[in-house]
């Protein structure tokens, strides 16, 4: 599993240049059961980084533009009138799939963006009254821009909390660049080849799910949240949920390393993805210029780690 866990990163990164750390948290993301949140500039690959992840995982993959006049039913499905048979039948929305990319979640109404929250927790859809399940697994991809507020509605802390990461791709460098160019002929998706299928993905999240942990692990990872309770720079600390999927993102991490025990270093590799966007910063914590990057760092720093 771990051999094909690399076999998937190279697949990945054969179209995604040079963000490797980005593409290993999206795959732990992805077998420890969460849901991804990109934040950043249009342009830097977040649409074809799920695209790319769907075809090397043998996922069903659907992609929602948001816009102001997207609606719930869009999302869910609605129920319609047969006038044949003369019963409403229903017709499944877009998040019917095992990977659904919310493509600039943020630009869309605060109705429309409230239909995932159930989708995204209970992974079921309620429509007219009917709970039906999602296709396991089912995960979302959602990305949004940071810099432009112009006709957007940002995310509110209730959603926001149901995403176990936020990520950034970034700019790429000068050679990552240049190569990004020169492979950008003859379609690059096309080369991507399928290395696991869907089973497998489940077996995965199983495996994850029951790896080994030692109770100083847990205890430091419960340490790091109450941390950003507690201090000063922060007006909002992170929520039990958080811990839950700080945990769960360890866990992911160290599978893809090939270990089945959980370590420090793990859980400090993914701290301020899984956090970064549950807190936030006070006013005095704003006034020292202080980065919400820099800011779970302290915790880190401030937190003893214990030698497992």
């Amino acid at each position: 599993m771990s051999q094909k866990l690399e076999q998937v990163q190279a697949e990945v990164n054969k179209v995604i240049k040079g963000k490797e750390d980005v593409v290993k948290k999206v795959l732990a993301a992805v077998i420890a059961g969460g849901h991804i949140l990109m934040e950043d500039i249009p342009g830097v690959g977040k649409t074809t980084l799920a695209t790319t992840f769907a075809k090397s995982m043998s996922m069903h993959y659907k992609r929602v533009q948001f816009t102001p006049d997207v609606l719930p039913s869009d999302i869910l499905g609605f129920s319609m009138y047969n006038s044949a048979t003369k019963e409403f039948e229903y017709r499944e929305g877009a998040v019917f799939t095992n990977l659904f990319l919310a493509d600039e979640i943020n630009r869309t109404s605060p109705k429309t963006q409230s239909a995932l929250l159930e989708v995204m927790e209970e992974k079921t859809a309620t429509v007219d009254g009917v709970t039906r399940p999602l296709p396991d697994p089912f995960v979302v991809i959602a990305t949004e821009n940071p810099y432009g507020s112009s006709g957007t509605q940002m995310l509110p802390e209730s959603q926001l909390d149901r995403f176990m990461v936020c990520l950034s791709m970034g700019y790429p460098s000068h050679a990552d660049a240049v190569a990004i160019l020169k492979g950008n002929a003859g379609k690059p998706l096309s080369k991507v080849q399928e290395v696991i299928s869907m089973e497998e993905v489940l077996a995965l999240r199983a495996m994850t799910n029951d790896l080994y942990v030692k109770d100083e692990i847990y205890e430091y990872i419960v340490n790091l949240v109450e941390a950003t309770r507690t201090m000063e720079i922060f007006s909002m600390g992170a929520s039990p949920r958080g811990t839950i999927a700080l945990l769960r993102m360890a866990k992911a991490m160290a599978v893809i390393d090939g270990r089945d025990y959980v370590c420090a270093k793990d859980v400090q590799d993914v701290a301020r993805d899984v956090l970064g966007h549950r807190v936030k910063l006070s006013a005095r914590g704003k006034a020292q210029g202080i980065t919400m990057q820099q800011a779970i760092g302290m915790v880190i720093a401030n937190v003893t780690a214990p030698r497992v």
